[in-house]
């Protein structure tokens, strides 16, 4: 019988998130529907909130879930994401906020795009675009089984409403209302969490932690070092590449500020952990068989994933369970919410624009973003609906964003001049084979090649093979850059068989004009057959060249001159007449 007082709890909890959500959409700046004002709050992001929202970048549904599960069914050293996802917004702040946020890009795609086209773009918008559905799939679909234990809610009638609220006040306010509502959510995960650990603490089925009977530390054997060390790298580095993040690193005000909150949201990212630790660590020194747990013991792979609303209902009171319901739903929503629009603004603005429609209106992106963020929270809602292992595929997707995006983003952060649209492409393929070779036993998908040190009993790689993957991408970007480079600049093959007219067969039409100042923007133009792209046929014109004058913060140099706007002018009038 479904619980009545429950339901009400989370009613009055989703009341609050969506009027906050509402109240946060006001923020936005009456009649500006800029790009910029919508997908990343006008750059306006304050200190306390973008500390928050940074935070929430990884503390979520499945965050918090799955480190209860990692503490119960392996033991503290294997619970390596808090600790990951921590690294990973450290080393994104030394390595790549500074430098994102100082040109002004609008999403993580820009710089891919600008440097290896918009055609090639597309291609790397895949992964990342499967990424955040999948794991909003993954976190609603939870949500929805954490429901039905603590309160006999419906499953499916607990995705479509939760889906439904984190949609409406996206929808509407954009980064504001994600940003704001975060504040509220990550408040809700530690107090509720927090509130529960003592009660389910002194449960008098729980064994002491000290007790020599429960080791929730665990151990790494010496085999599994490769495989430790894989999981590891993949969510230190592959936790880079989202959108999630640089959509909060390109919101802040200013490139210090983006590495500021990266380091302060580290921080927050281990604190935010210890509470699921704990719980996680009661969870193992439980006898579930003496509680009034009733289903399969010992405990089976589907009860274990949901260990955390396990000890919420079996080891706590029914009202300190409703504030950890309360905890687990708003960890959904602030995972849910960001993942969506994360999703959305790729799409209006890598794909929609810079590929179909260059030279869309302000406002047209905008409503396609909007429809956008509607598309994704229905797919989203039906792939936790209907697809028994969400985790399984956004498991592959993630490591998707390991092998392909991170050597990618790398290179066009830091070696822009070293690589191009060629080497991209083949790094892409590889990079796809050589994961889809491991094999991925959470999804029945076979190993084509069993690499040293195979578990056969497990069917699982115990090599490193996913950071093999990675590197042999990033050794392929640079190396085919590199090889075609030297082949067309030597003469070795003529221009015509530049196919993809980033070496030396560049468009007459397309001229680059200098760097973009700190927090501008690099706006792409051409003649009348629109847009072109590659390393070297990128044109670059600052906002100030834009409005008739000469950016004074724009550099030339000798190999690269910068030219003023009436000459780009004239070009584009002899292609309009051509």
């Amino acid at each position: 019988m479904i619980n009545i007082s429950g339901v009400i709890s989370v009613a009055l909890f989703y009341l609050l998130i969506l009027g906050v959500g509402i109240w946060a959409a006001r923020k936005k700046q009456a009649g500006n529907d800029s790009e910029e004002e919508v997908m990343l709050a006008g750059r306006s992001i304050g200190l306390f909130v973008g500390i928050f929202t940074m935070t929430a970048t990884w503390v979520g549904g499945g965050y918090i879930n799955g480190t209860a599960e990692a503490i119960y069914t392996q033991g503290l050293i294997w619970c390596q994401a808090p600790f990951g996802y921590a690294l990973s917004l450290v080393f994104g702040g030394i390595f790549f906020a500074n430098q994102m946020r100082r040109q002004g890009y609008v999403t993580m795609l820009d710089p891919l795009q600008d440097a290896f086209g918009g055609r090639m773009g597309g291609l790397l918008f895949l992964p990342a675009l499967c990424g955040e559905v999948f794991w909003a799939a993954g976190i609603l679909a939870a949500l929805g089984a954490t429901l039905s234990v603590i309160i006999d809610m419906d499953h499916d009638t607990a995705v479509v409403f939760s889906s439904c609220i984190a949609v409406f006040y996206t929808l509407f306010g954009g980064l504001y209302s994600v940003a704001y509502t975060d504040v509220i959510q990550l408040f809700c995960i530690f107090i509720g969490l927090w509130m529960c650990v003592p009660f389910a603490w002194a449960n008098e089925h729980v064994q002491p932690l000290s007790s020599q009977e429960v080791d929730w530390i665990g151990s790494v054997d010496s085999k599994e070092y490769g495989f430790y060390l894989d999981q590891g790298l993949l969510l230190i580095l592959g936790g880079i590449p989202w959108q999630v993040y640089f959509q909060r690193v390109l919101s802040s005000k200013s490139a210090g500020r983006a590495q500021i909150l990266s380091y302060v949201a580290a921080i927050g990212c281990v604190i935010m952990a210890i509470p699921p630790v704990l719980i996680g660590a009661i969870a193992r020194s439980t006898a579930w068989n003496e509680t009034d747990y009733h289903g399969a013991w010992p405990l089976t792979s589907e009860e274990t994933s949901m260990i955390l609303p396990m000890v919420l209902q079996y080891l706590t009171p029914d009202f300190v369970s409703f504030f950890g319901l309360g905890a687990v739903s708003a960890a959904v929503m602030s995972s849910a919410d960001s993942s969506v629009l994360s999703a959305s603004s790729m799409f209006a603005r890598n794909v929609y624009k810079l590929i179909f429609r260059q030279r869309a209106s302000e406002m047209e992106i905008i409503w396609v973003m909007r429809v956008s963020i509607f598309v994704v929270g229905i797919l989203a809602t039906i792939m936790a609906l209907t697809i028994p292992s969400i985790y399984g595929l956004w498991s592959m997707c993630s490591d998707l964003v390991y092998v392909i995006l991170f050597p990618q983003l790398l290179m066009v952060v830091h070696f822009k001049d070293y690589c191009n649209t060629y080497g991209s492409l083949s790094a892409y393929i590889i990079a796809l084979v050589v994961r889809i070779s491991g094999g991925e036993p959470l999804l029945s998908l076979p190993a084509l090649i069993k690499y040293p040190g195979w578990d056969e009993a497990e069917q699982r790689q115990l090599f490193p093979f996913r950071t093999m993957a990675m590197l042999i991408s990033l050794f392929t970007l640079a190396g085919v850059s590199w090889g075609t480079k030297y082949v067309f600049e030597g003469g070795y093959l003529a221009p015509g068989y530049d196919l993809f007219r980033c070496v030396v067969n560049i468009p007459e039409d397309v001229v680059r004009v200098g760097e973009p100042a700190e927090g501008e923007m690099a706006v792409m133009t051409s003649g009348a057959m629109g847009p072109l792209y590659g390393s070297a046929a990128a044109t670059l014109v600052g906002k100030d060249e834009m409005n008739g004058r000469i950016n004074p913060a724009l550099e030339t140099d000798d190999d690269d001159p910068a030219i003023d706007l009436a000459e780009v002018k004239k070009r584009q009038a002899q292609q309009t007449q051509l």
